[in-house]
């Protein structure tokens, strides 16, 4: 290439970079910047095709999977629809008779959670790596979170029952295990993923791990304890009806009483009570939640 044919090159490139708009400019050098994204539509069907493969053979009882008699279904549907004919009738005569069990259900779901909140504070800062450096405490305590969280609540609730007696007692602890499993762990994973420069200054002012804590990490958490504390008594009125049935004490032994007498129509009340009660403790939930948040 001849020196004419350079300079001619080197005025031409001037000519377009000089007739192009700052917008032209910023879009060709975000092309230059970013690359752009592979995409194969082939490794997606890959995997769509897997999944719905490995939903199949789970269903092949051949192959040991699971065993779906959908012809049952389909022949005994009239039982089910008697069933739902029956619920459809509430014996509303039989409402005075729940309004015990549904206080109790209604106490032990409280206390479940006011105790779950008071002892898922600290074990919730010994759970989070910022808040404990000390990396025995927080591996144990974490273990016994997974531990607790690994076991179904009912499991509890029999066992439980067994130990204590047929009552209210191993409800609520059942409930206070359960609640610290969810409380912990949410909000400990939280801690872990949040900012932590405020932290590192009051390292750097020569502050111990405890007062570093109490003055920079739980006013940053109160928002997310408030919103667990308020969750776990959402469920806690939920599970405490399923967690009578064992004998756990509640309106779920009432629950399981009546249909053990076929008495659908007082299933049905006892039912709509809870659906009632569960509604207006989210409502309720939900506005202290916006005043406390």
């Amino acid at each position: 290439m001849t020196e004419h044919t350079r300079a001619a090159a080197r005025e031409q490139a001037a000519d377009h970079a000089a007739s192009e708009t700052p917008n032209d400019l910023a879009a060709r050098e975000r092309e230059q910047r970013v690359p752009k994204k592979q995409t194969s539509r082939l490794r997606t069907a890959l995997v769509i095709a897997a999944f719905a493969a490995f939903t199949v053979a789970t269903c092949l009882p051949a192959i040991g999977g699971i065993e779906l008699d959908l012809a049952g279904l389909v022949k005994n549907w009239r039982n089910g629809v008697d069933k739902v004919a029956q619920l459809m009738q509430p014996n509303f005569a039989f409402l005075p008779r729940t309004w015990v069990p549904m206080l109790e259900t209604l106490q032990m779901a409280v206390v479940g959670a006011v105790l779950a909140a008071l002892v898922s504070v600290p074990l919730t800062l010994w759970a989070a790596s910022p808040t404990n450096p000390n990396g025995v405490t927080r591996r144990i305590v974490r273990t016994l979170v997974n531990v607790v969280r690994a076991v179904p609540d009912l499991v509890f609730a029999m066992v439980l029952v067994a130990m204590v007696g047929v009552g209210a007692l191993p409800g609520v602890i059942t409930l206070f295990l359960f609640d610290i499993g969810i409380i912990v762990k949410l909000v400990s994973e939280a801690i872990d993923s949040a900012d932590h420069r405020y932290m590192e200054a009051g390292r750097a002012a020569g502050g111990t791990q405890f007062q570093i804590n109490r003055a920079t990490a739980l006013p940053q958490t109160w928002p997310l304890f408030m919103n667990q504390w308020l969750y776990t008594l959402e469920l806690n009125v939920r599970i405490s009806a399923i967690l009578g049935i064992v004998g756990a004490g509640g309106i779920g032994r009432l629950l399981d009483e009546r249909r053990g007498f076929y008495a659908y129509s007082d299933v049905s009340v006892i039912i709509l009570e809870i659906l009632v009660v569960v509604i207006a403790i989210e409502v309720l939930s939900n506005v202290l939640r916006r005043r406390l948040v």
